[in-house]
């Protein structure tokens, strides 16, 4: 936050209006006043940038919307102890200064006026903060609206409608003879994944349990075309299955993997899904297909994190490759 105007108008300003309470305009300008004044901007000065310094470490320990009443109680505890203890000490350096003693009434009345003044600086960070909050989640919102509204259009350019496709597979499946079993069970498979594509296109979050589930029946789809040449194993705490993911963004990464590695009987594709409360992170070994075929162009992993950015995740989907592996980590939202 740019406070440079607050500082420059924000603390002359203050001095002044504590002058009011004081009875620092009921003697003409002149010297006296001037003293009164320098007086009031050192008080103003010492106890705007220290609740300043508060406010801002704060804000960095708890900077989550979840945690603003946390932040606020200590904000509150933070700024009145500080706002007395700076008030008692420069009243002592005054006080040695001009060569007189210190009277509890009175320095209770200066300490309860300034911590008015604490209270007016922090009322008038805060209140920015929380607009600067509000306009950052209009656009992310907007921006989400955009970016759901282009995978629409592009889904639309680039494939059959889902509601066709979804109600000719059911048809499909009418007419397979009935001791087919699994052509039976491919065409309701599919019928499934395209049931979960067409309930979740709108929603902007999932369910990890609901997205793995998808998973589970898009991978015995693939299954029938790889065999035992792929192997996915799932290793998911029970606490993760209530957090939320983007739809389709696991299902992504499952695909790439499948896209982009070899699946072959003398080098098995192994994948790898483990979830705790944090994160789900999905890996396979990084074996990549023979040269000659065309290379991925990165547009399902930059879109994936994209919609993770666009949701406000707390952390950035992560992509790691090392000792033969690939992995990458969605950030699991809060359910």
């Amino acid at each position: 936050m740019n406070d440079r105007r607050f500082l420059l108008f924000g603390i002359p300003l203050l001095a002044a209006l504590e002058l009011v309470p004081r009875g620092g305009y009921s003697q003409p300008l002149g010297w006296h006043w001037l003293v009164d004044y320098g007086v009031a901007l050192v008080f103003t000065v010492t106890l705007w940038l220290g609740n300043r310094a508060l406010w801002r470490r704060l804000l960095r320990r708890w900077p989550l919307p979840a945690a603003t009443a946390r932040r606020l109680w200590c904000l509150a505890a933070a700024g009145v102890a500080y706002t007395v203890a700076a008030s008692l000490a420069l009243a002592v350096l005054l006080a040695a200064l001009q060569g007189y003693h210190l009277r509890p009434a009175a320095e209770l009345r200066e300490i309860s006026l300034n911590l008015v003044s604490t209270f007016i600086v922090l009322l008038l960070y805060e209140s920015r903060h929380l607009f600067e909050q509000w306009e950052a989640n209009l656009r992310r919102a907007d921006q989400l609206a955009q970016a759901g509204t282009q995978a629409q259009l592009d889904a639309l350019a680039q494939q059959l409608d889902p509601h066709f496709l979804f109600n000719s597979l059911n048809t499909l499946a009418a007419l397979i003879e009935p001791g087919n079993e699994p052509a039976q069970h491919y065409v309701e498979g599919l019928a499934d994944v395209y049931r979960y594509v067409l309930l979740s296109r709108e929603r902007p979050t999932v369910p990890l349990a609901e997205e793995l589930a998808f998973v589970q029946t898009y991978v015995a789809l693939q299954k029938v075309r790889f065999r035992d040449n792929v192997q996915v194993h799932y290793e998911v705490a029970e606490a993760a299955l209530a957090r939320r993911v983007a739809p389709l963004s696991v299902q992504v990464l499952v695909e790439n993997a499948l896209k982009h590695n070899e699946a072959s009987r003398a080098r098995p594709l192994h994948l790898r899904l483990v979830a705790d409360a944090a994160g789900l992170r999905v890996e396979n070994t990084w074996q990549p297909r023979a040269a000659g075929l065309a290379p991925g162009t990165g547009t399902g992993l930059a879109n994936v994190r994209q919609r993770y950015a666009l949701l406000g995740a707390s952390q950035p989907v992560r992509v790691q490759q090392a000792g033969g592996i690939f992995a990458v980590t969605l950030p699991l939202l809060p359910a």
